[in-house]
């Protein structure tokens, strides 16, 4: 008999207490192994220690190829993606996918390739949009889909854009969702169908980079280049959300590459500002110079690329400013 026996959780921002509601809901001998990412980049983590406290289960750091098995809350390490792949776990320093390693997405699209209507899928509270593909795909391969309700979340992000994603079977303030996911779990469900082919070959280049061939085989070549290393990006539609991902590996949600793609104008127009009050500053050493020499044709030159330059950056300055002042 096939039973939801994977459960998957993703959070950010506000996550921690999210996490350890639902482990304290979780009884002894729990039917179903329960896989945890939350982005805490490469900095030293203690969550499996506190999620083993809040409840019942032992909780620890994946290991690479260790065997899944149910009772157990398998947390991913620090800087690295966890993976599904047949009964083992693959615990991988690839590349980062929304700006996060560990990041969501791939340990739901795996979950959701390999084990199909076994898994239940929770994207929790946390800023911009990992987790929404994810969640797409355990939803496209037949599993359940859950996420935490946006007005009960410490960051509202994630599981808005997930809703905005594919449309989950359940939206649950924290304390239901942890009760429902231990009610579901174990239940009886059909045997899985095959996965959506272009889900299996994306679930297959997280562990590689991918050749521009298998990328123009996954996804439409865009004239966006990757926020991370620079590279062309791909736009894949099928199965939606639509989503991004450059042949080294790195990938987006469209909340997300938009994030980075505002973040890089700022940056440029700040620098722009700098190096008007720099052009300014060198013109008008420069006129002194001349002046002093006596060499009134040349100190006016210069003298005008000064102001000039300074006309332009108090019109940059006002351009920023007033975004700074706007809600």
């Amino acid at each position: 008999m096939t039973t939801r026996d994977t459960i998957v959780l993703g959070a950010s921002a506000g996550g921690v207490d999210a996490l350890t509601a639902i482990a304290a809901v979780f009884p002894e001998r729990f039917p179903a192994a329960v896989f945890v990412v939350l982005h805490a980049g490469a900095h030293p983590s203690i969550l499996p220690e506190i999620l083993q406290g809040a409840g019942r289960l032992p909780a620890h750091h994946a290991r690479n190829g260790e065997r899944i098995a149910n009772g157990n809350i398998y947390v991913a390490p620090s800087d690295l993606h966890m993976v599904i792949e047949g009964n083992v776990i693959r615990t991988i320093r690839g590349p980062k996918q929304n700006f996060a390693r560990p990041s969501i997405d791939p340990l739901f699209r795996s979950a959701a390739v390999q084990r199909g209507t076994r898994v239940i899928g929770a994207i929790l509270t946390g800023h911009l949009d990992d987790g929404t593909a994810g969640l797409a795909a355990v939803r496209a391969c037949g599993g359940m889909t859950m996420v935490q309700d946006p007005a009960n979340a410490h960051a509202p992000d994630m599981p808005r854009n997930a809703m905005h994603g594919t449309p989950p079977d359940y939206v649950l303030p924290i304390g239901k969702l942890a009760s429902t996911i231990a009610a579901l779990a174990g239940s009886a469900v059909p045997n899985s169908a095959a996965a959506h082919a272009k889900l299996v070959a994306e679930n297959d280049v997280m562990l590689k980079s991918s050749p521009i061939e298998a990328m123009t085989a996954l996804g439409t070549p865009t004239g966006l280049t990757c926020p991370e290393c620079g590279g062309a990006l791909w736009r894949i539609d099928q199965p939606p959300p639509a989503r991004y991902r450059c042949h080294t590996g790195h990938a987006f949600g469209s909340e997300t590459l938009g994030a980075a793609c505002a973040h890089a104008i700022d940056r440029a127009l700040w620098q722009a500002l700098r190096a008007l009050h720099e052009k300014k500053a060198l013109n008008t050493e420069r006129a002194e110079y001349h002046m002093s020499r006596g060499e009134q044709k040349n100190a006016q030159y210069y003298a005008a690329r000064a102001n000039d330059a300074h006309q332009a950056s108090q019109s940059l300055e006002q351009l920023l400013y007033k975004a700074d002042q706007s809600p």
